[in-house]
């Protein structure tokens, strides 16, 4: 339990570092730039996305010895892109009430209502995202059972892509 408190406060750091990333990227592309929120809550997310996966990986989750490399990036990209249409929606729908052009005509209040949508999404992304990498990310603990590790899905999704690499040439 001592180990997922602080597995959980680390995540947390790592987040909140991101979603500043994010946030700031995010009020800059739609106050300044006057850009849409989907297409900057889009960009932002990805520049956060690349920051909190480098931490996360080396801060936060333990790699696991039974699933290869290519595999860890592939669940994380997918989940990662399961997190962004969550990201984009919530936003959409936190101004979809505003008439079309509001991001020029009623800017404050487009800018508002994104700030608004994007906190939300963060925390719906946020819990999203710890349980993905928990589940099927992060080591097993050494507490856990040989035989309920070996049975877990994400063992055996590990042990799969250590014997079938896409990259190596086929004979």
């Amino acid at each position: 339990m001592k180990h997922l408190i602080a597995q959980i406060t680390k995540f947390g750091i790592v987040g909140v570092l991101a979603a500043i990333i994010d946030f700031g990227i995010l009020l800059a592309l739609v106050r300044y730039a006057h850009m849409n929120n989907v297409v900057a809550g889009t960009i932002s997310f990805l520049v956060a996305l690349a920051f909190n996966y480098v931490l996360s990986m080396k801060m936060v989750f333990t790699h696991r010895d039974d699933m290869a490399k290519w595999m860890e990036v592939s669940i994380f990209a997918v989940s990662a892109f399961v997190g962004l249409l969550m990201n984009d929606v919530i936003i959409w729908l936190a101004t979809s009430g505003l008439p079309a052009g509001a991001v020029h005509t009623m800017h404050e209040k487009y800018a508002l209502y994104t700030s608004i949508g994007k906190i939300i999404a963060t925390i719906v992304v946020a819990i999203w995202n710890f349980i993905i990498r928990k589940v099927f990310l992060d080591a097993p603990s050494s507490t856990k059972s040989a035989g309920r590790q070996q049975r877990s899905i994400s063992h055996r999704i590990g042990m799969w892509s250590l014997n079938h690499d896409p990259f190596s040439p086929h004979e």
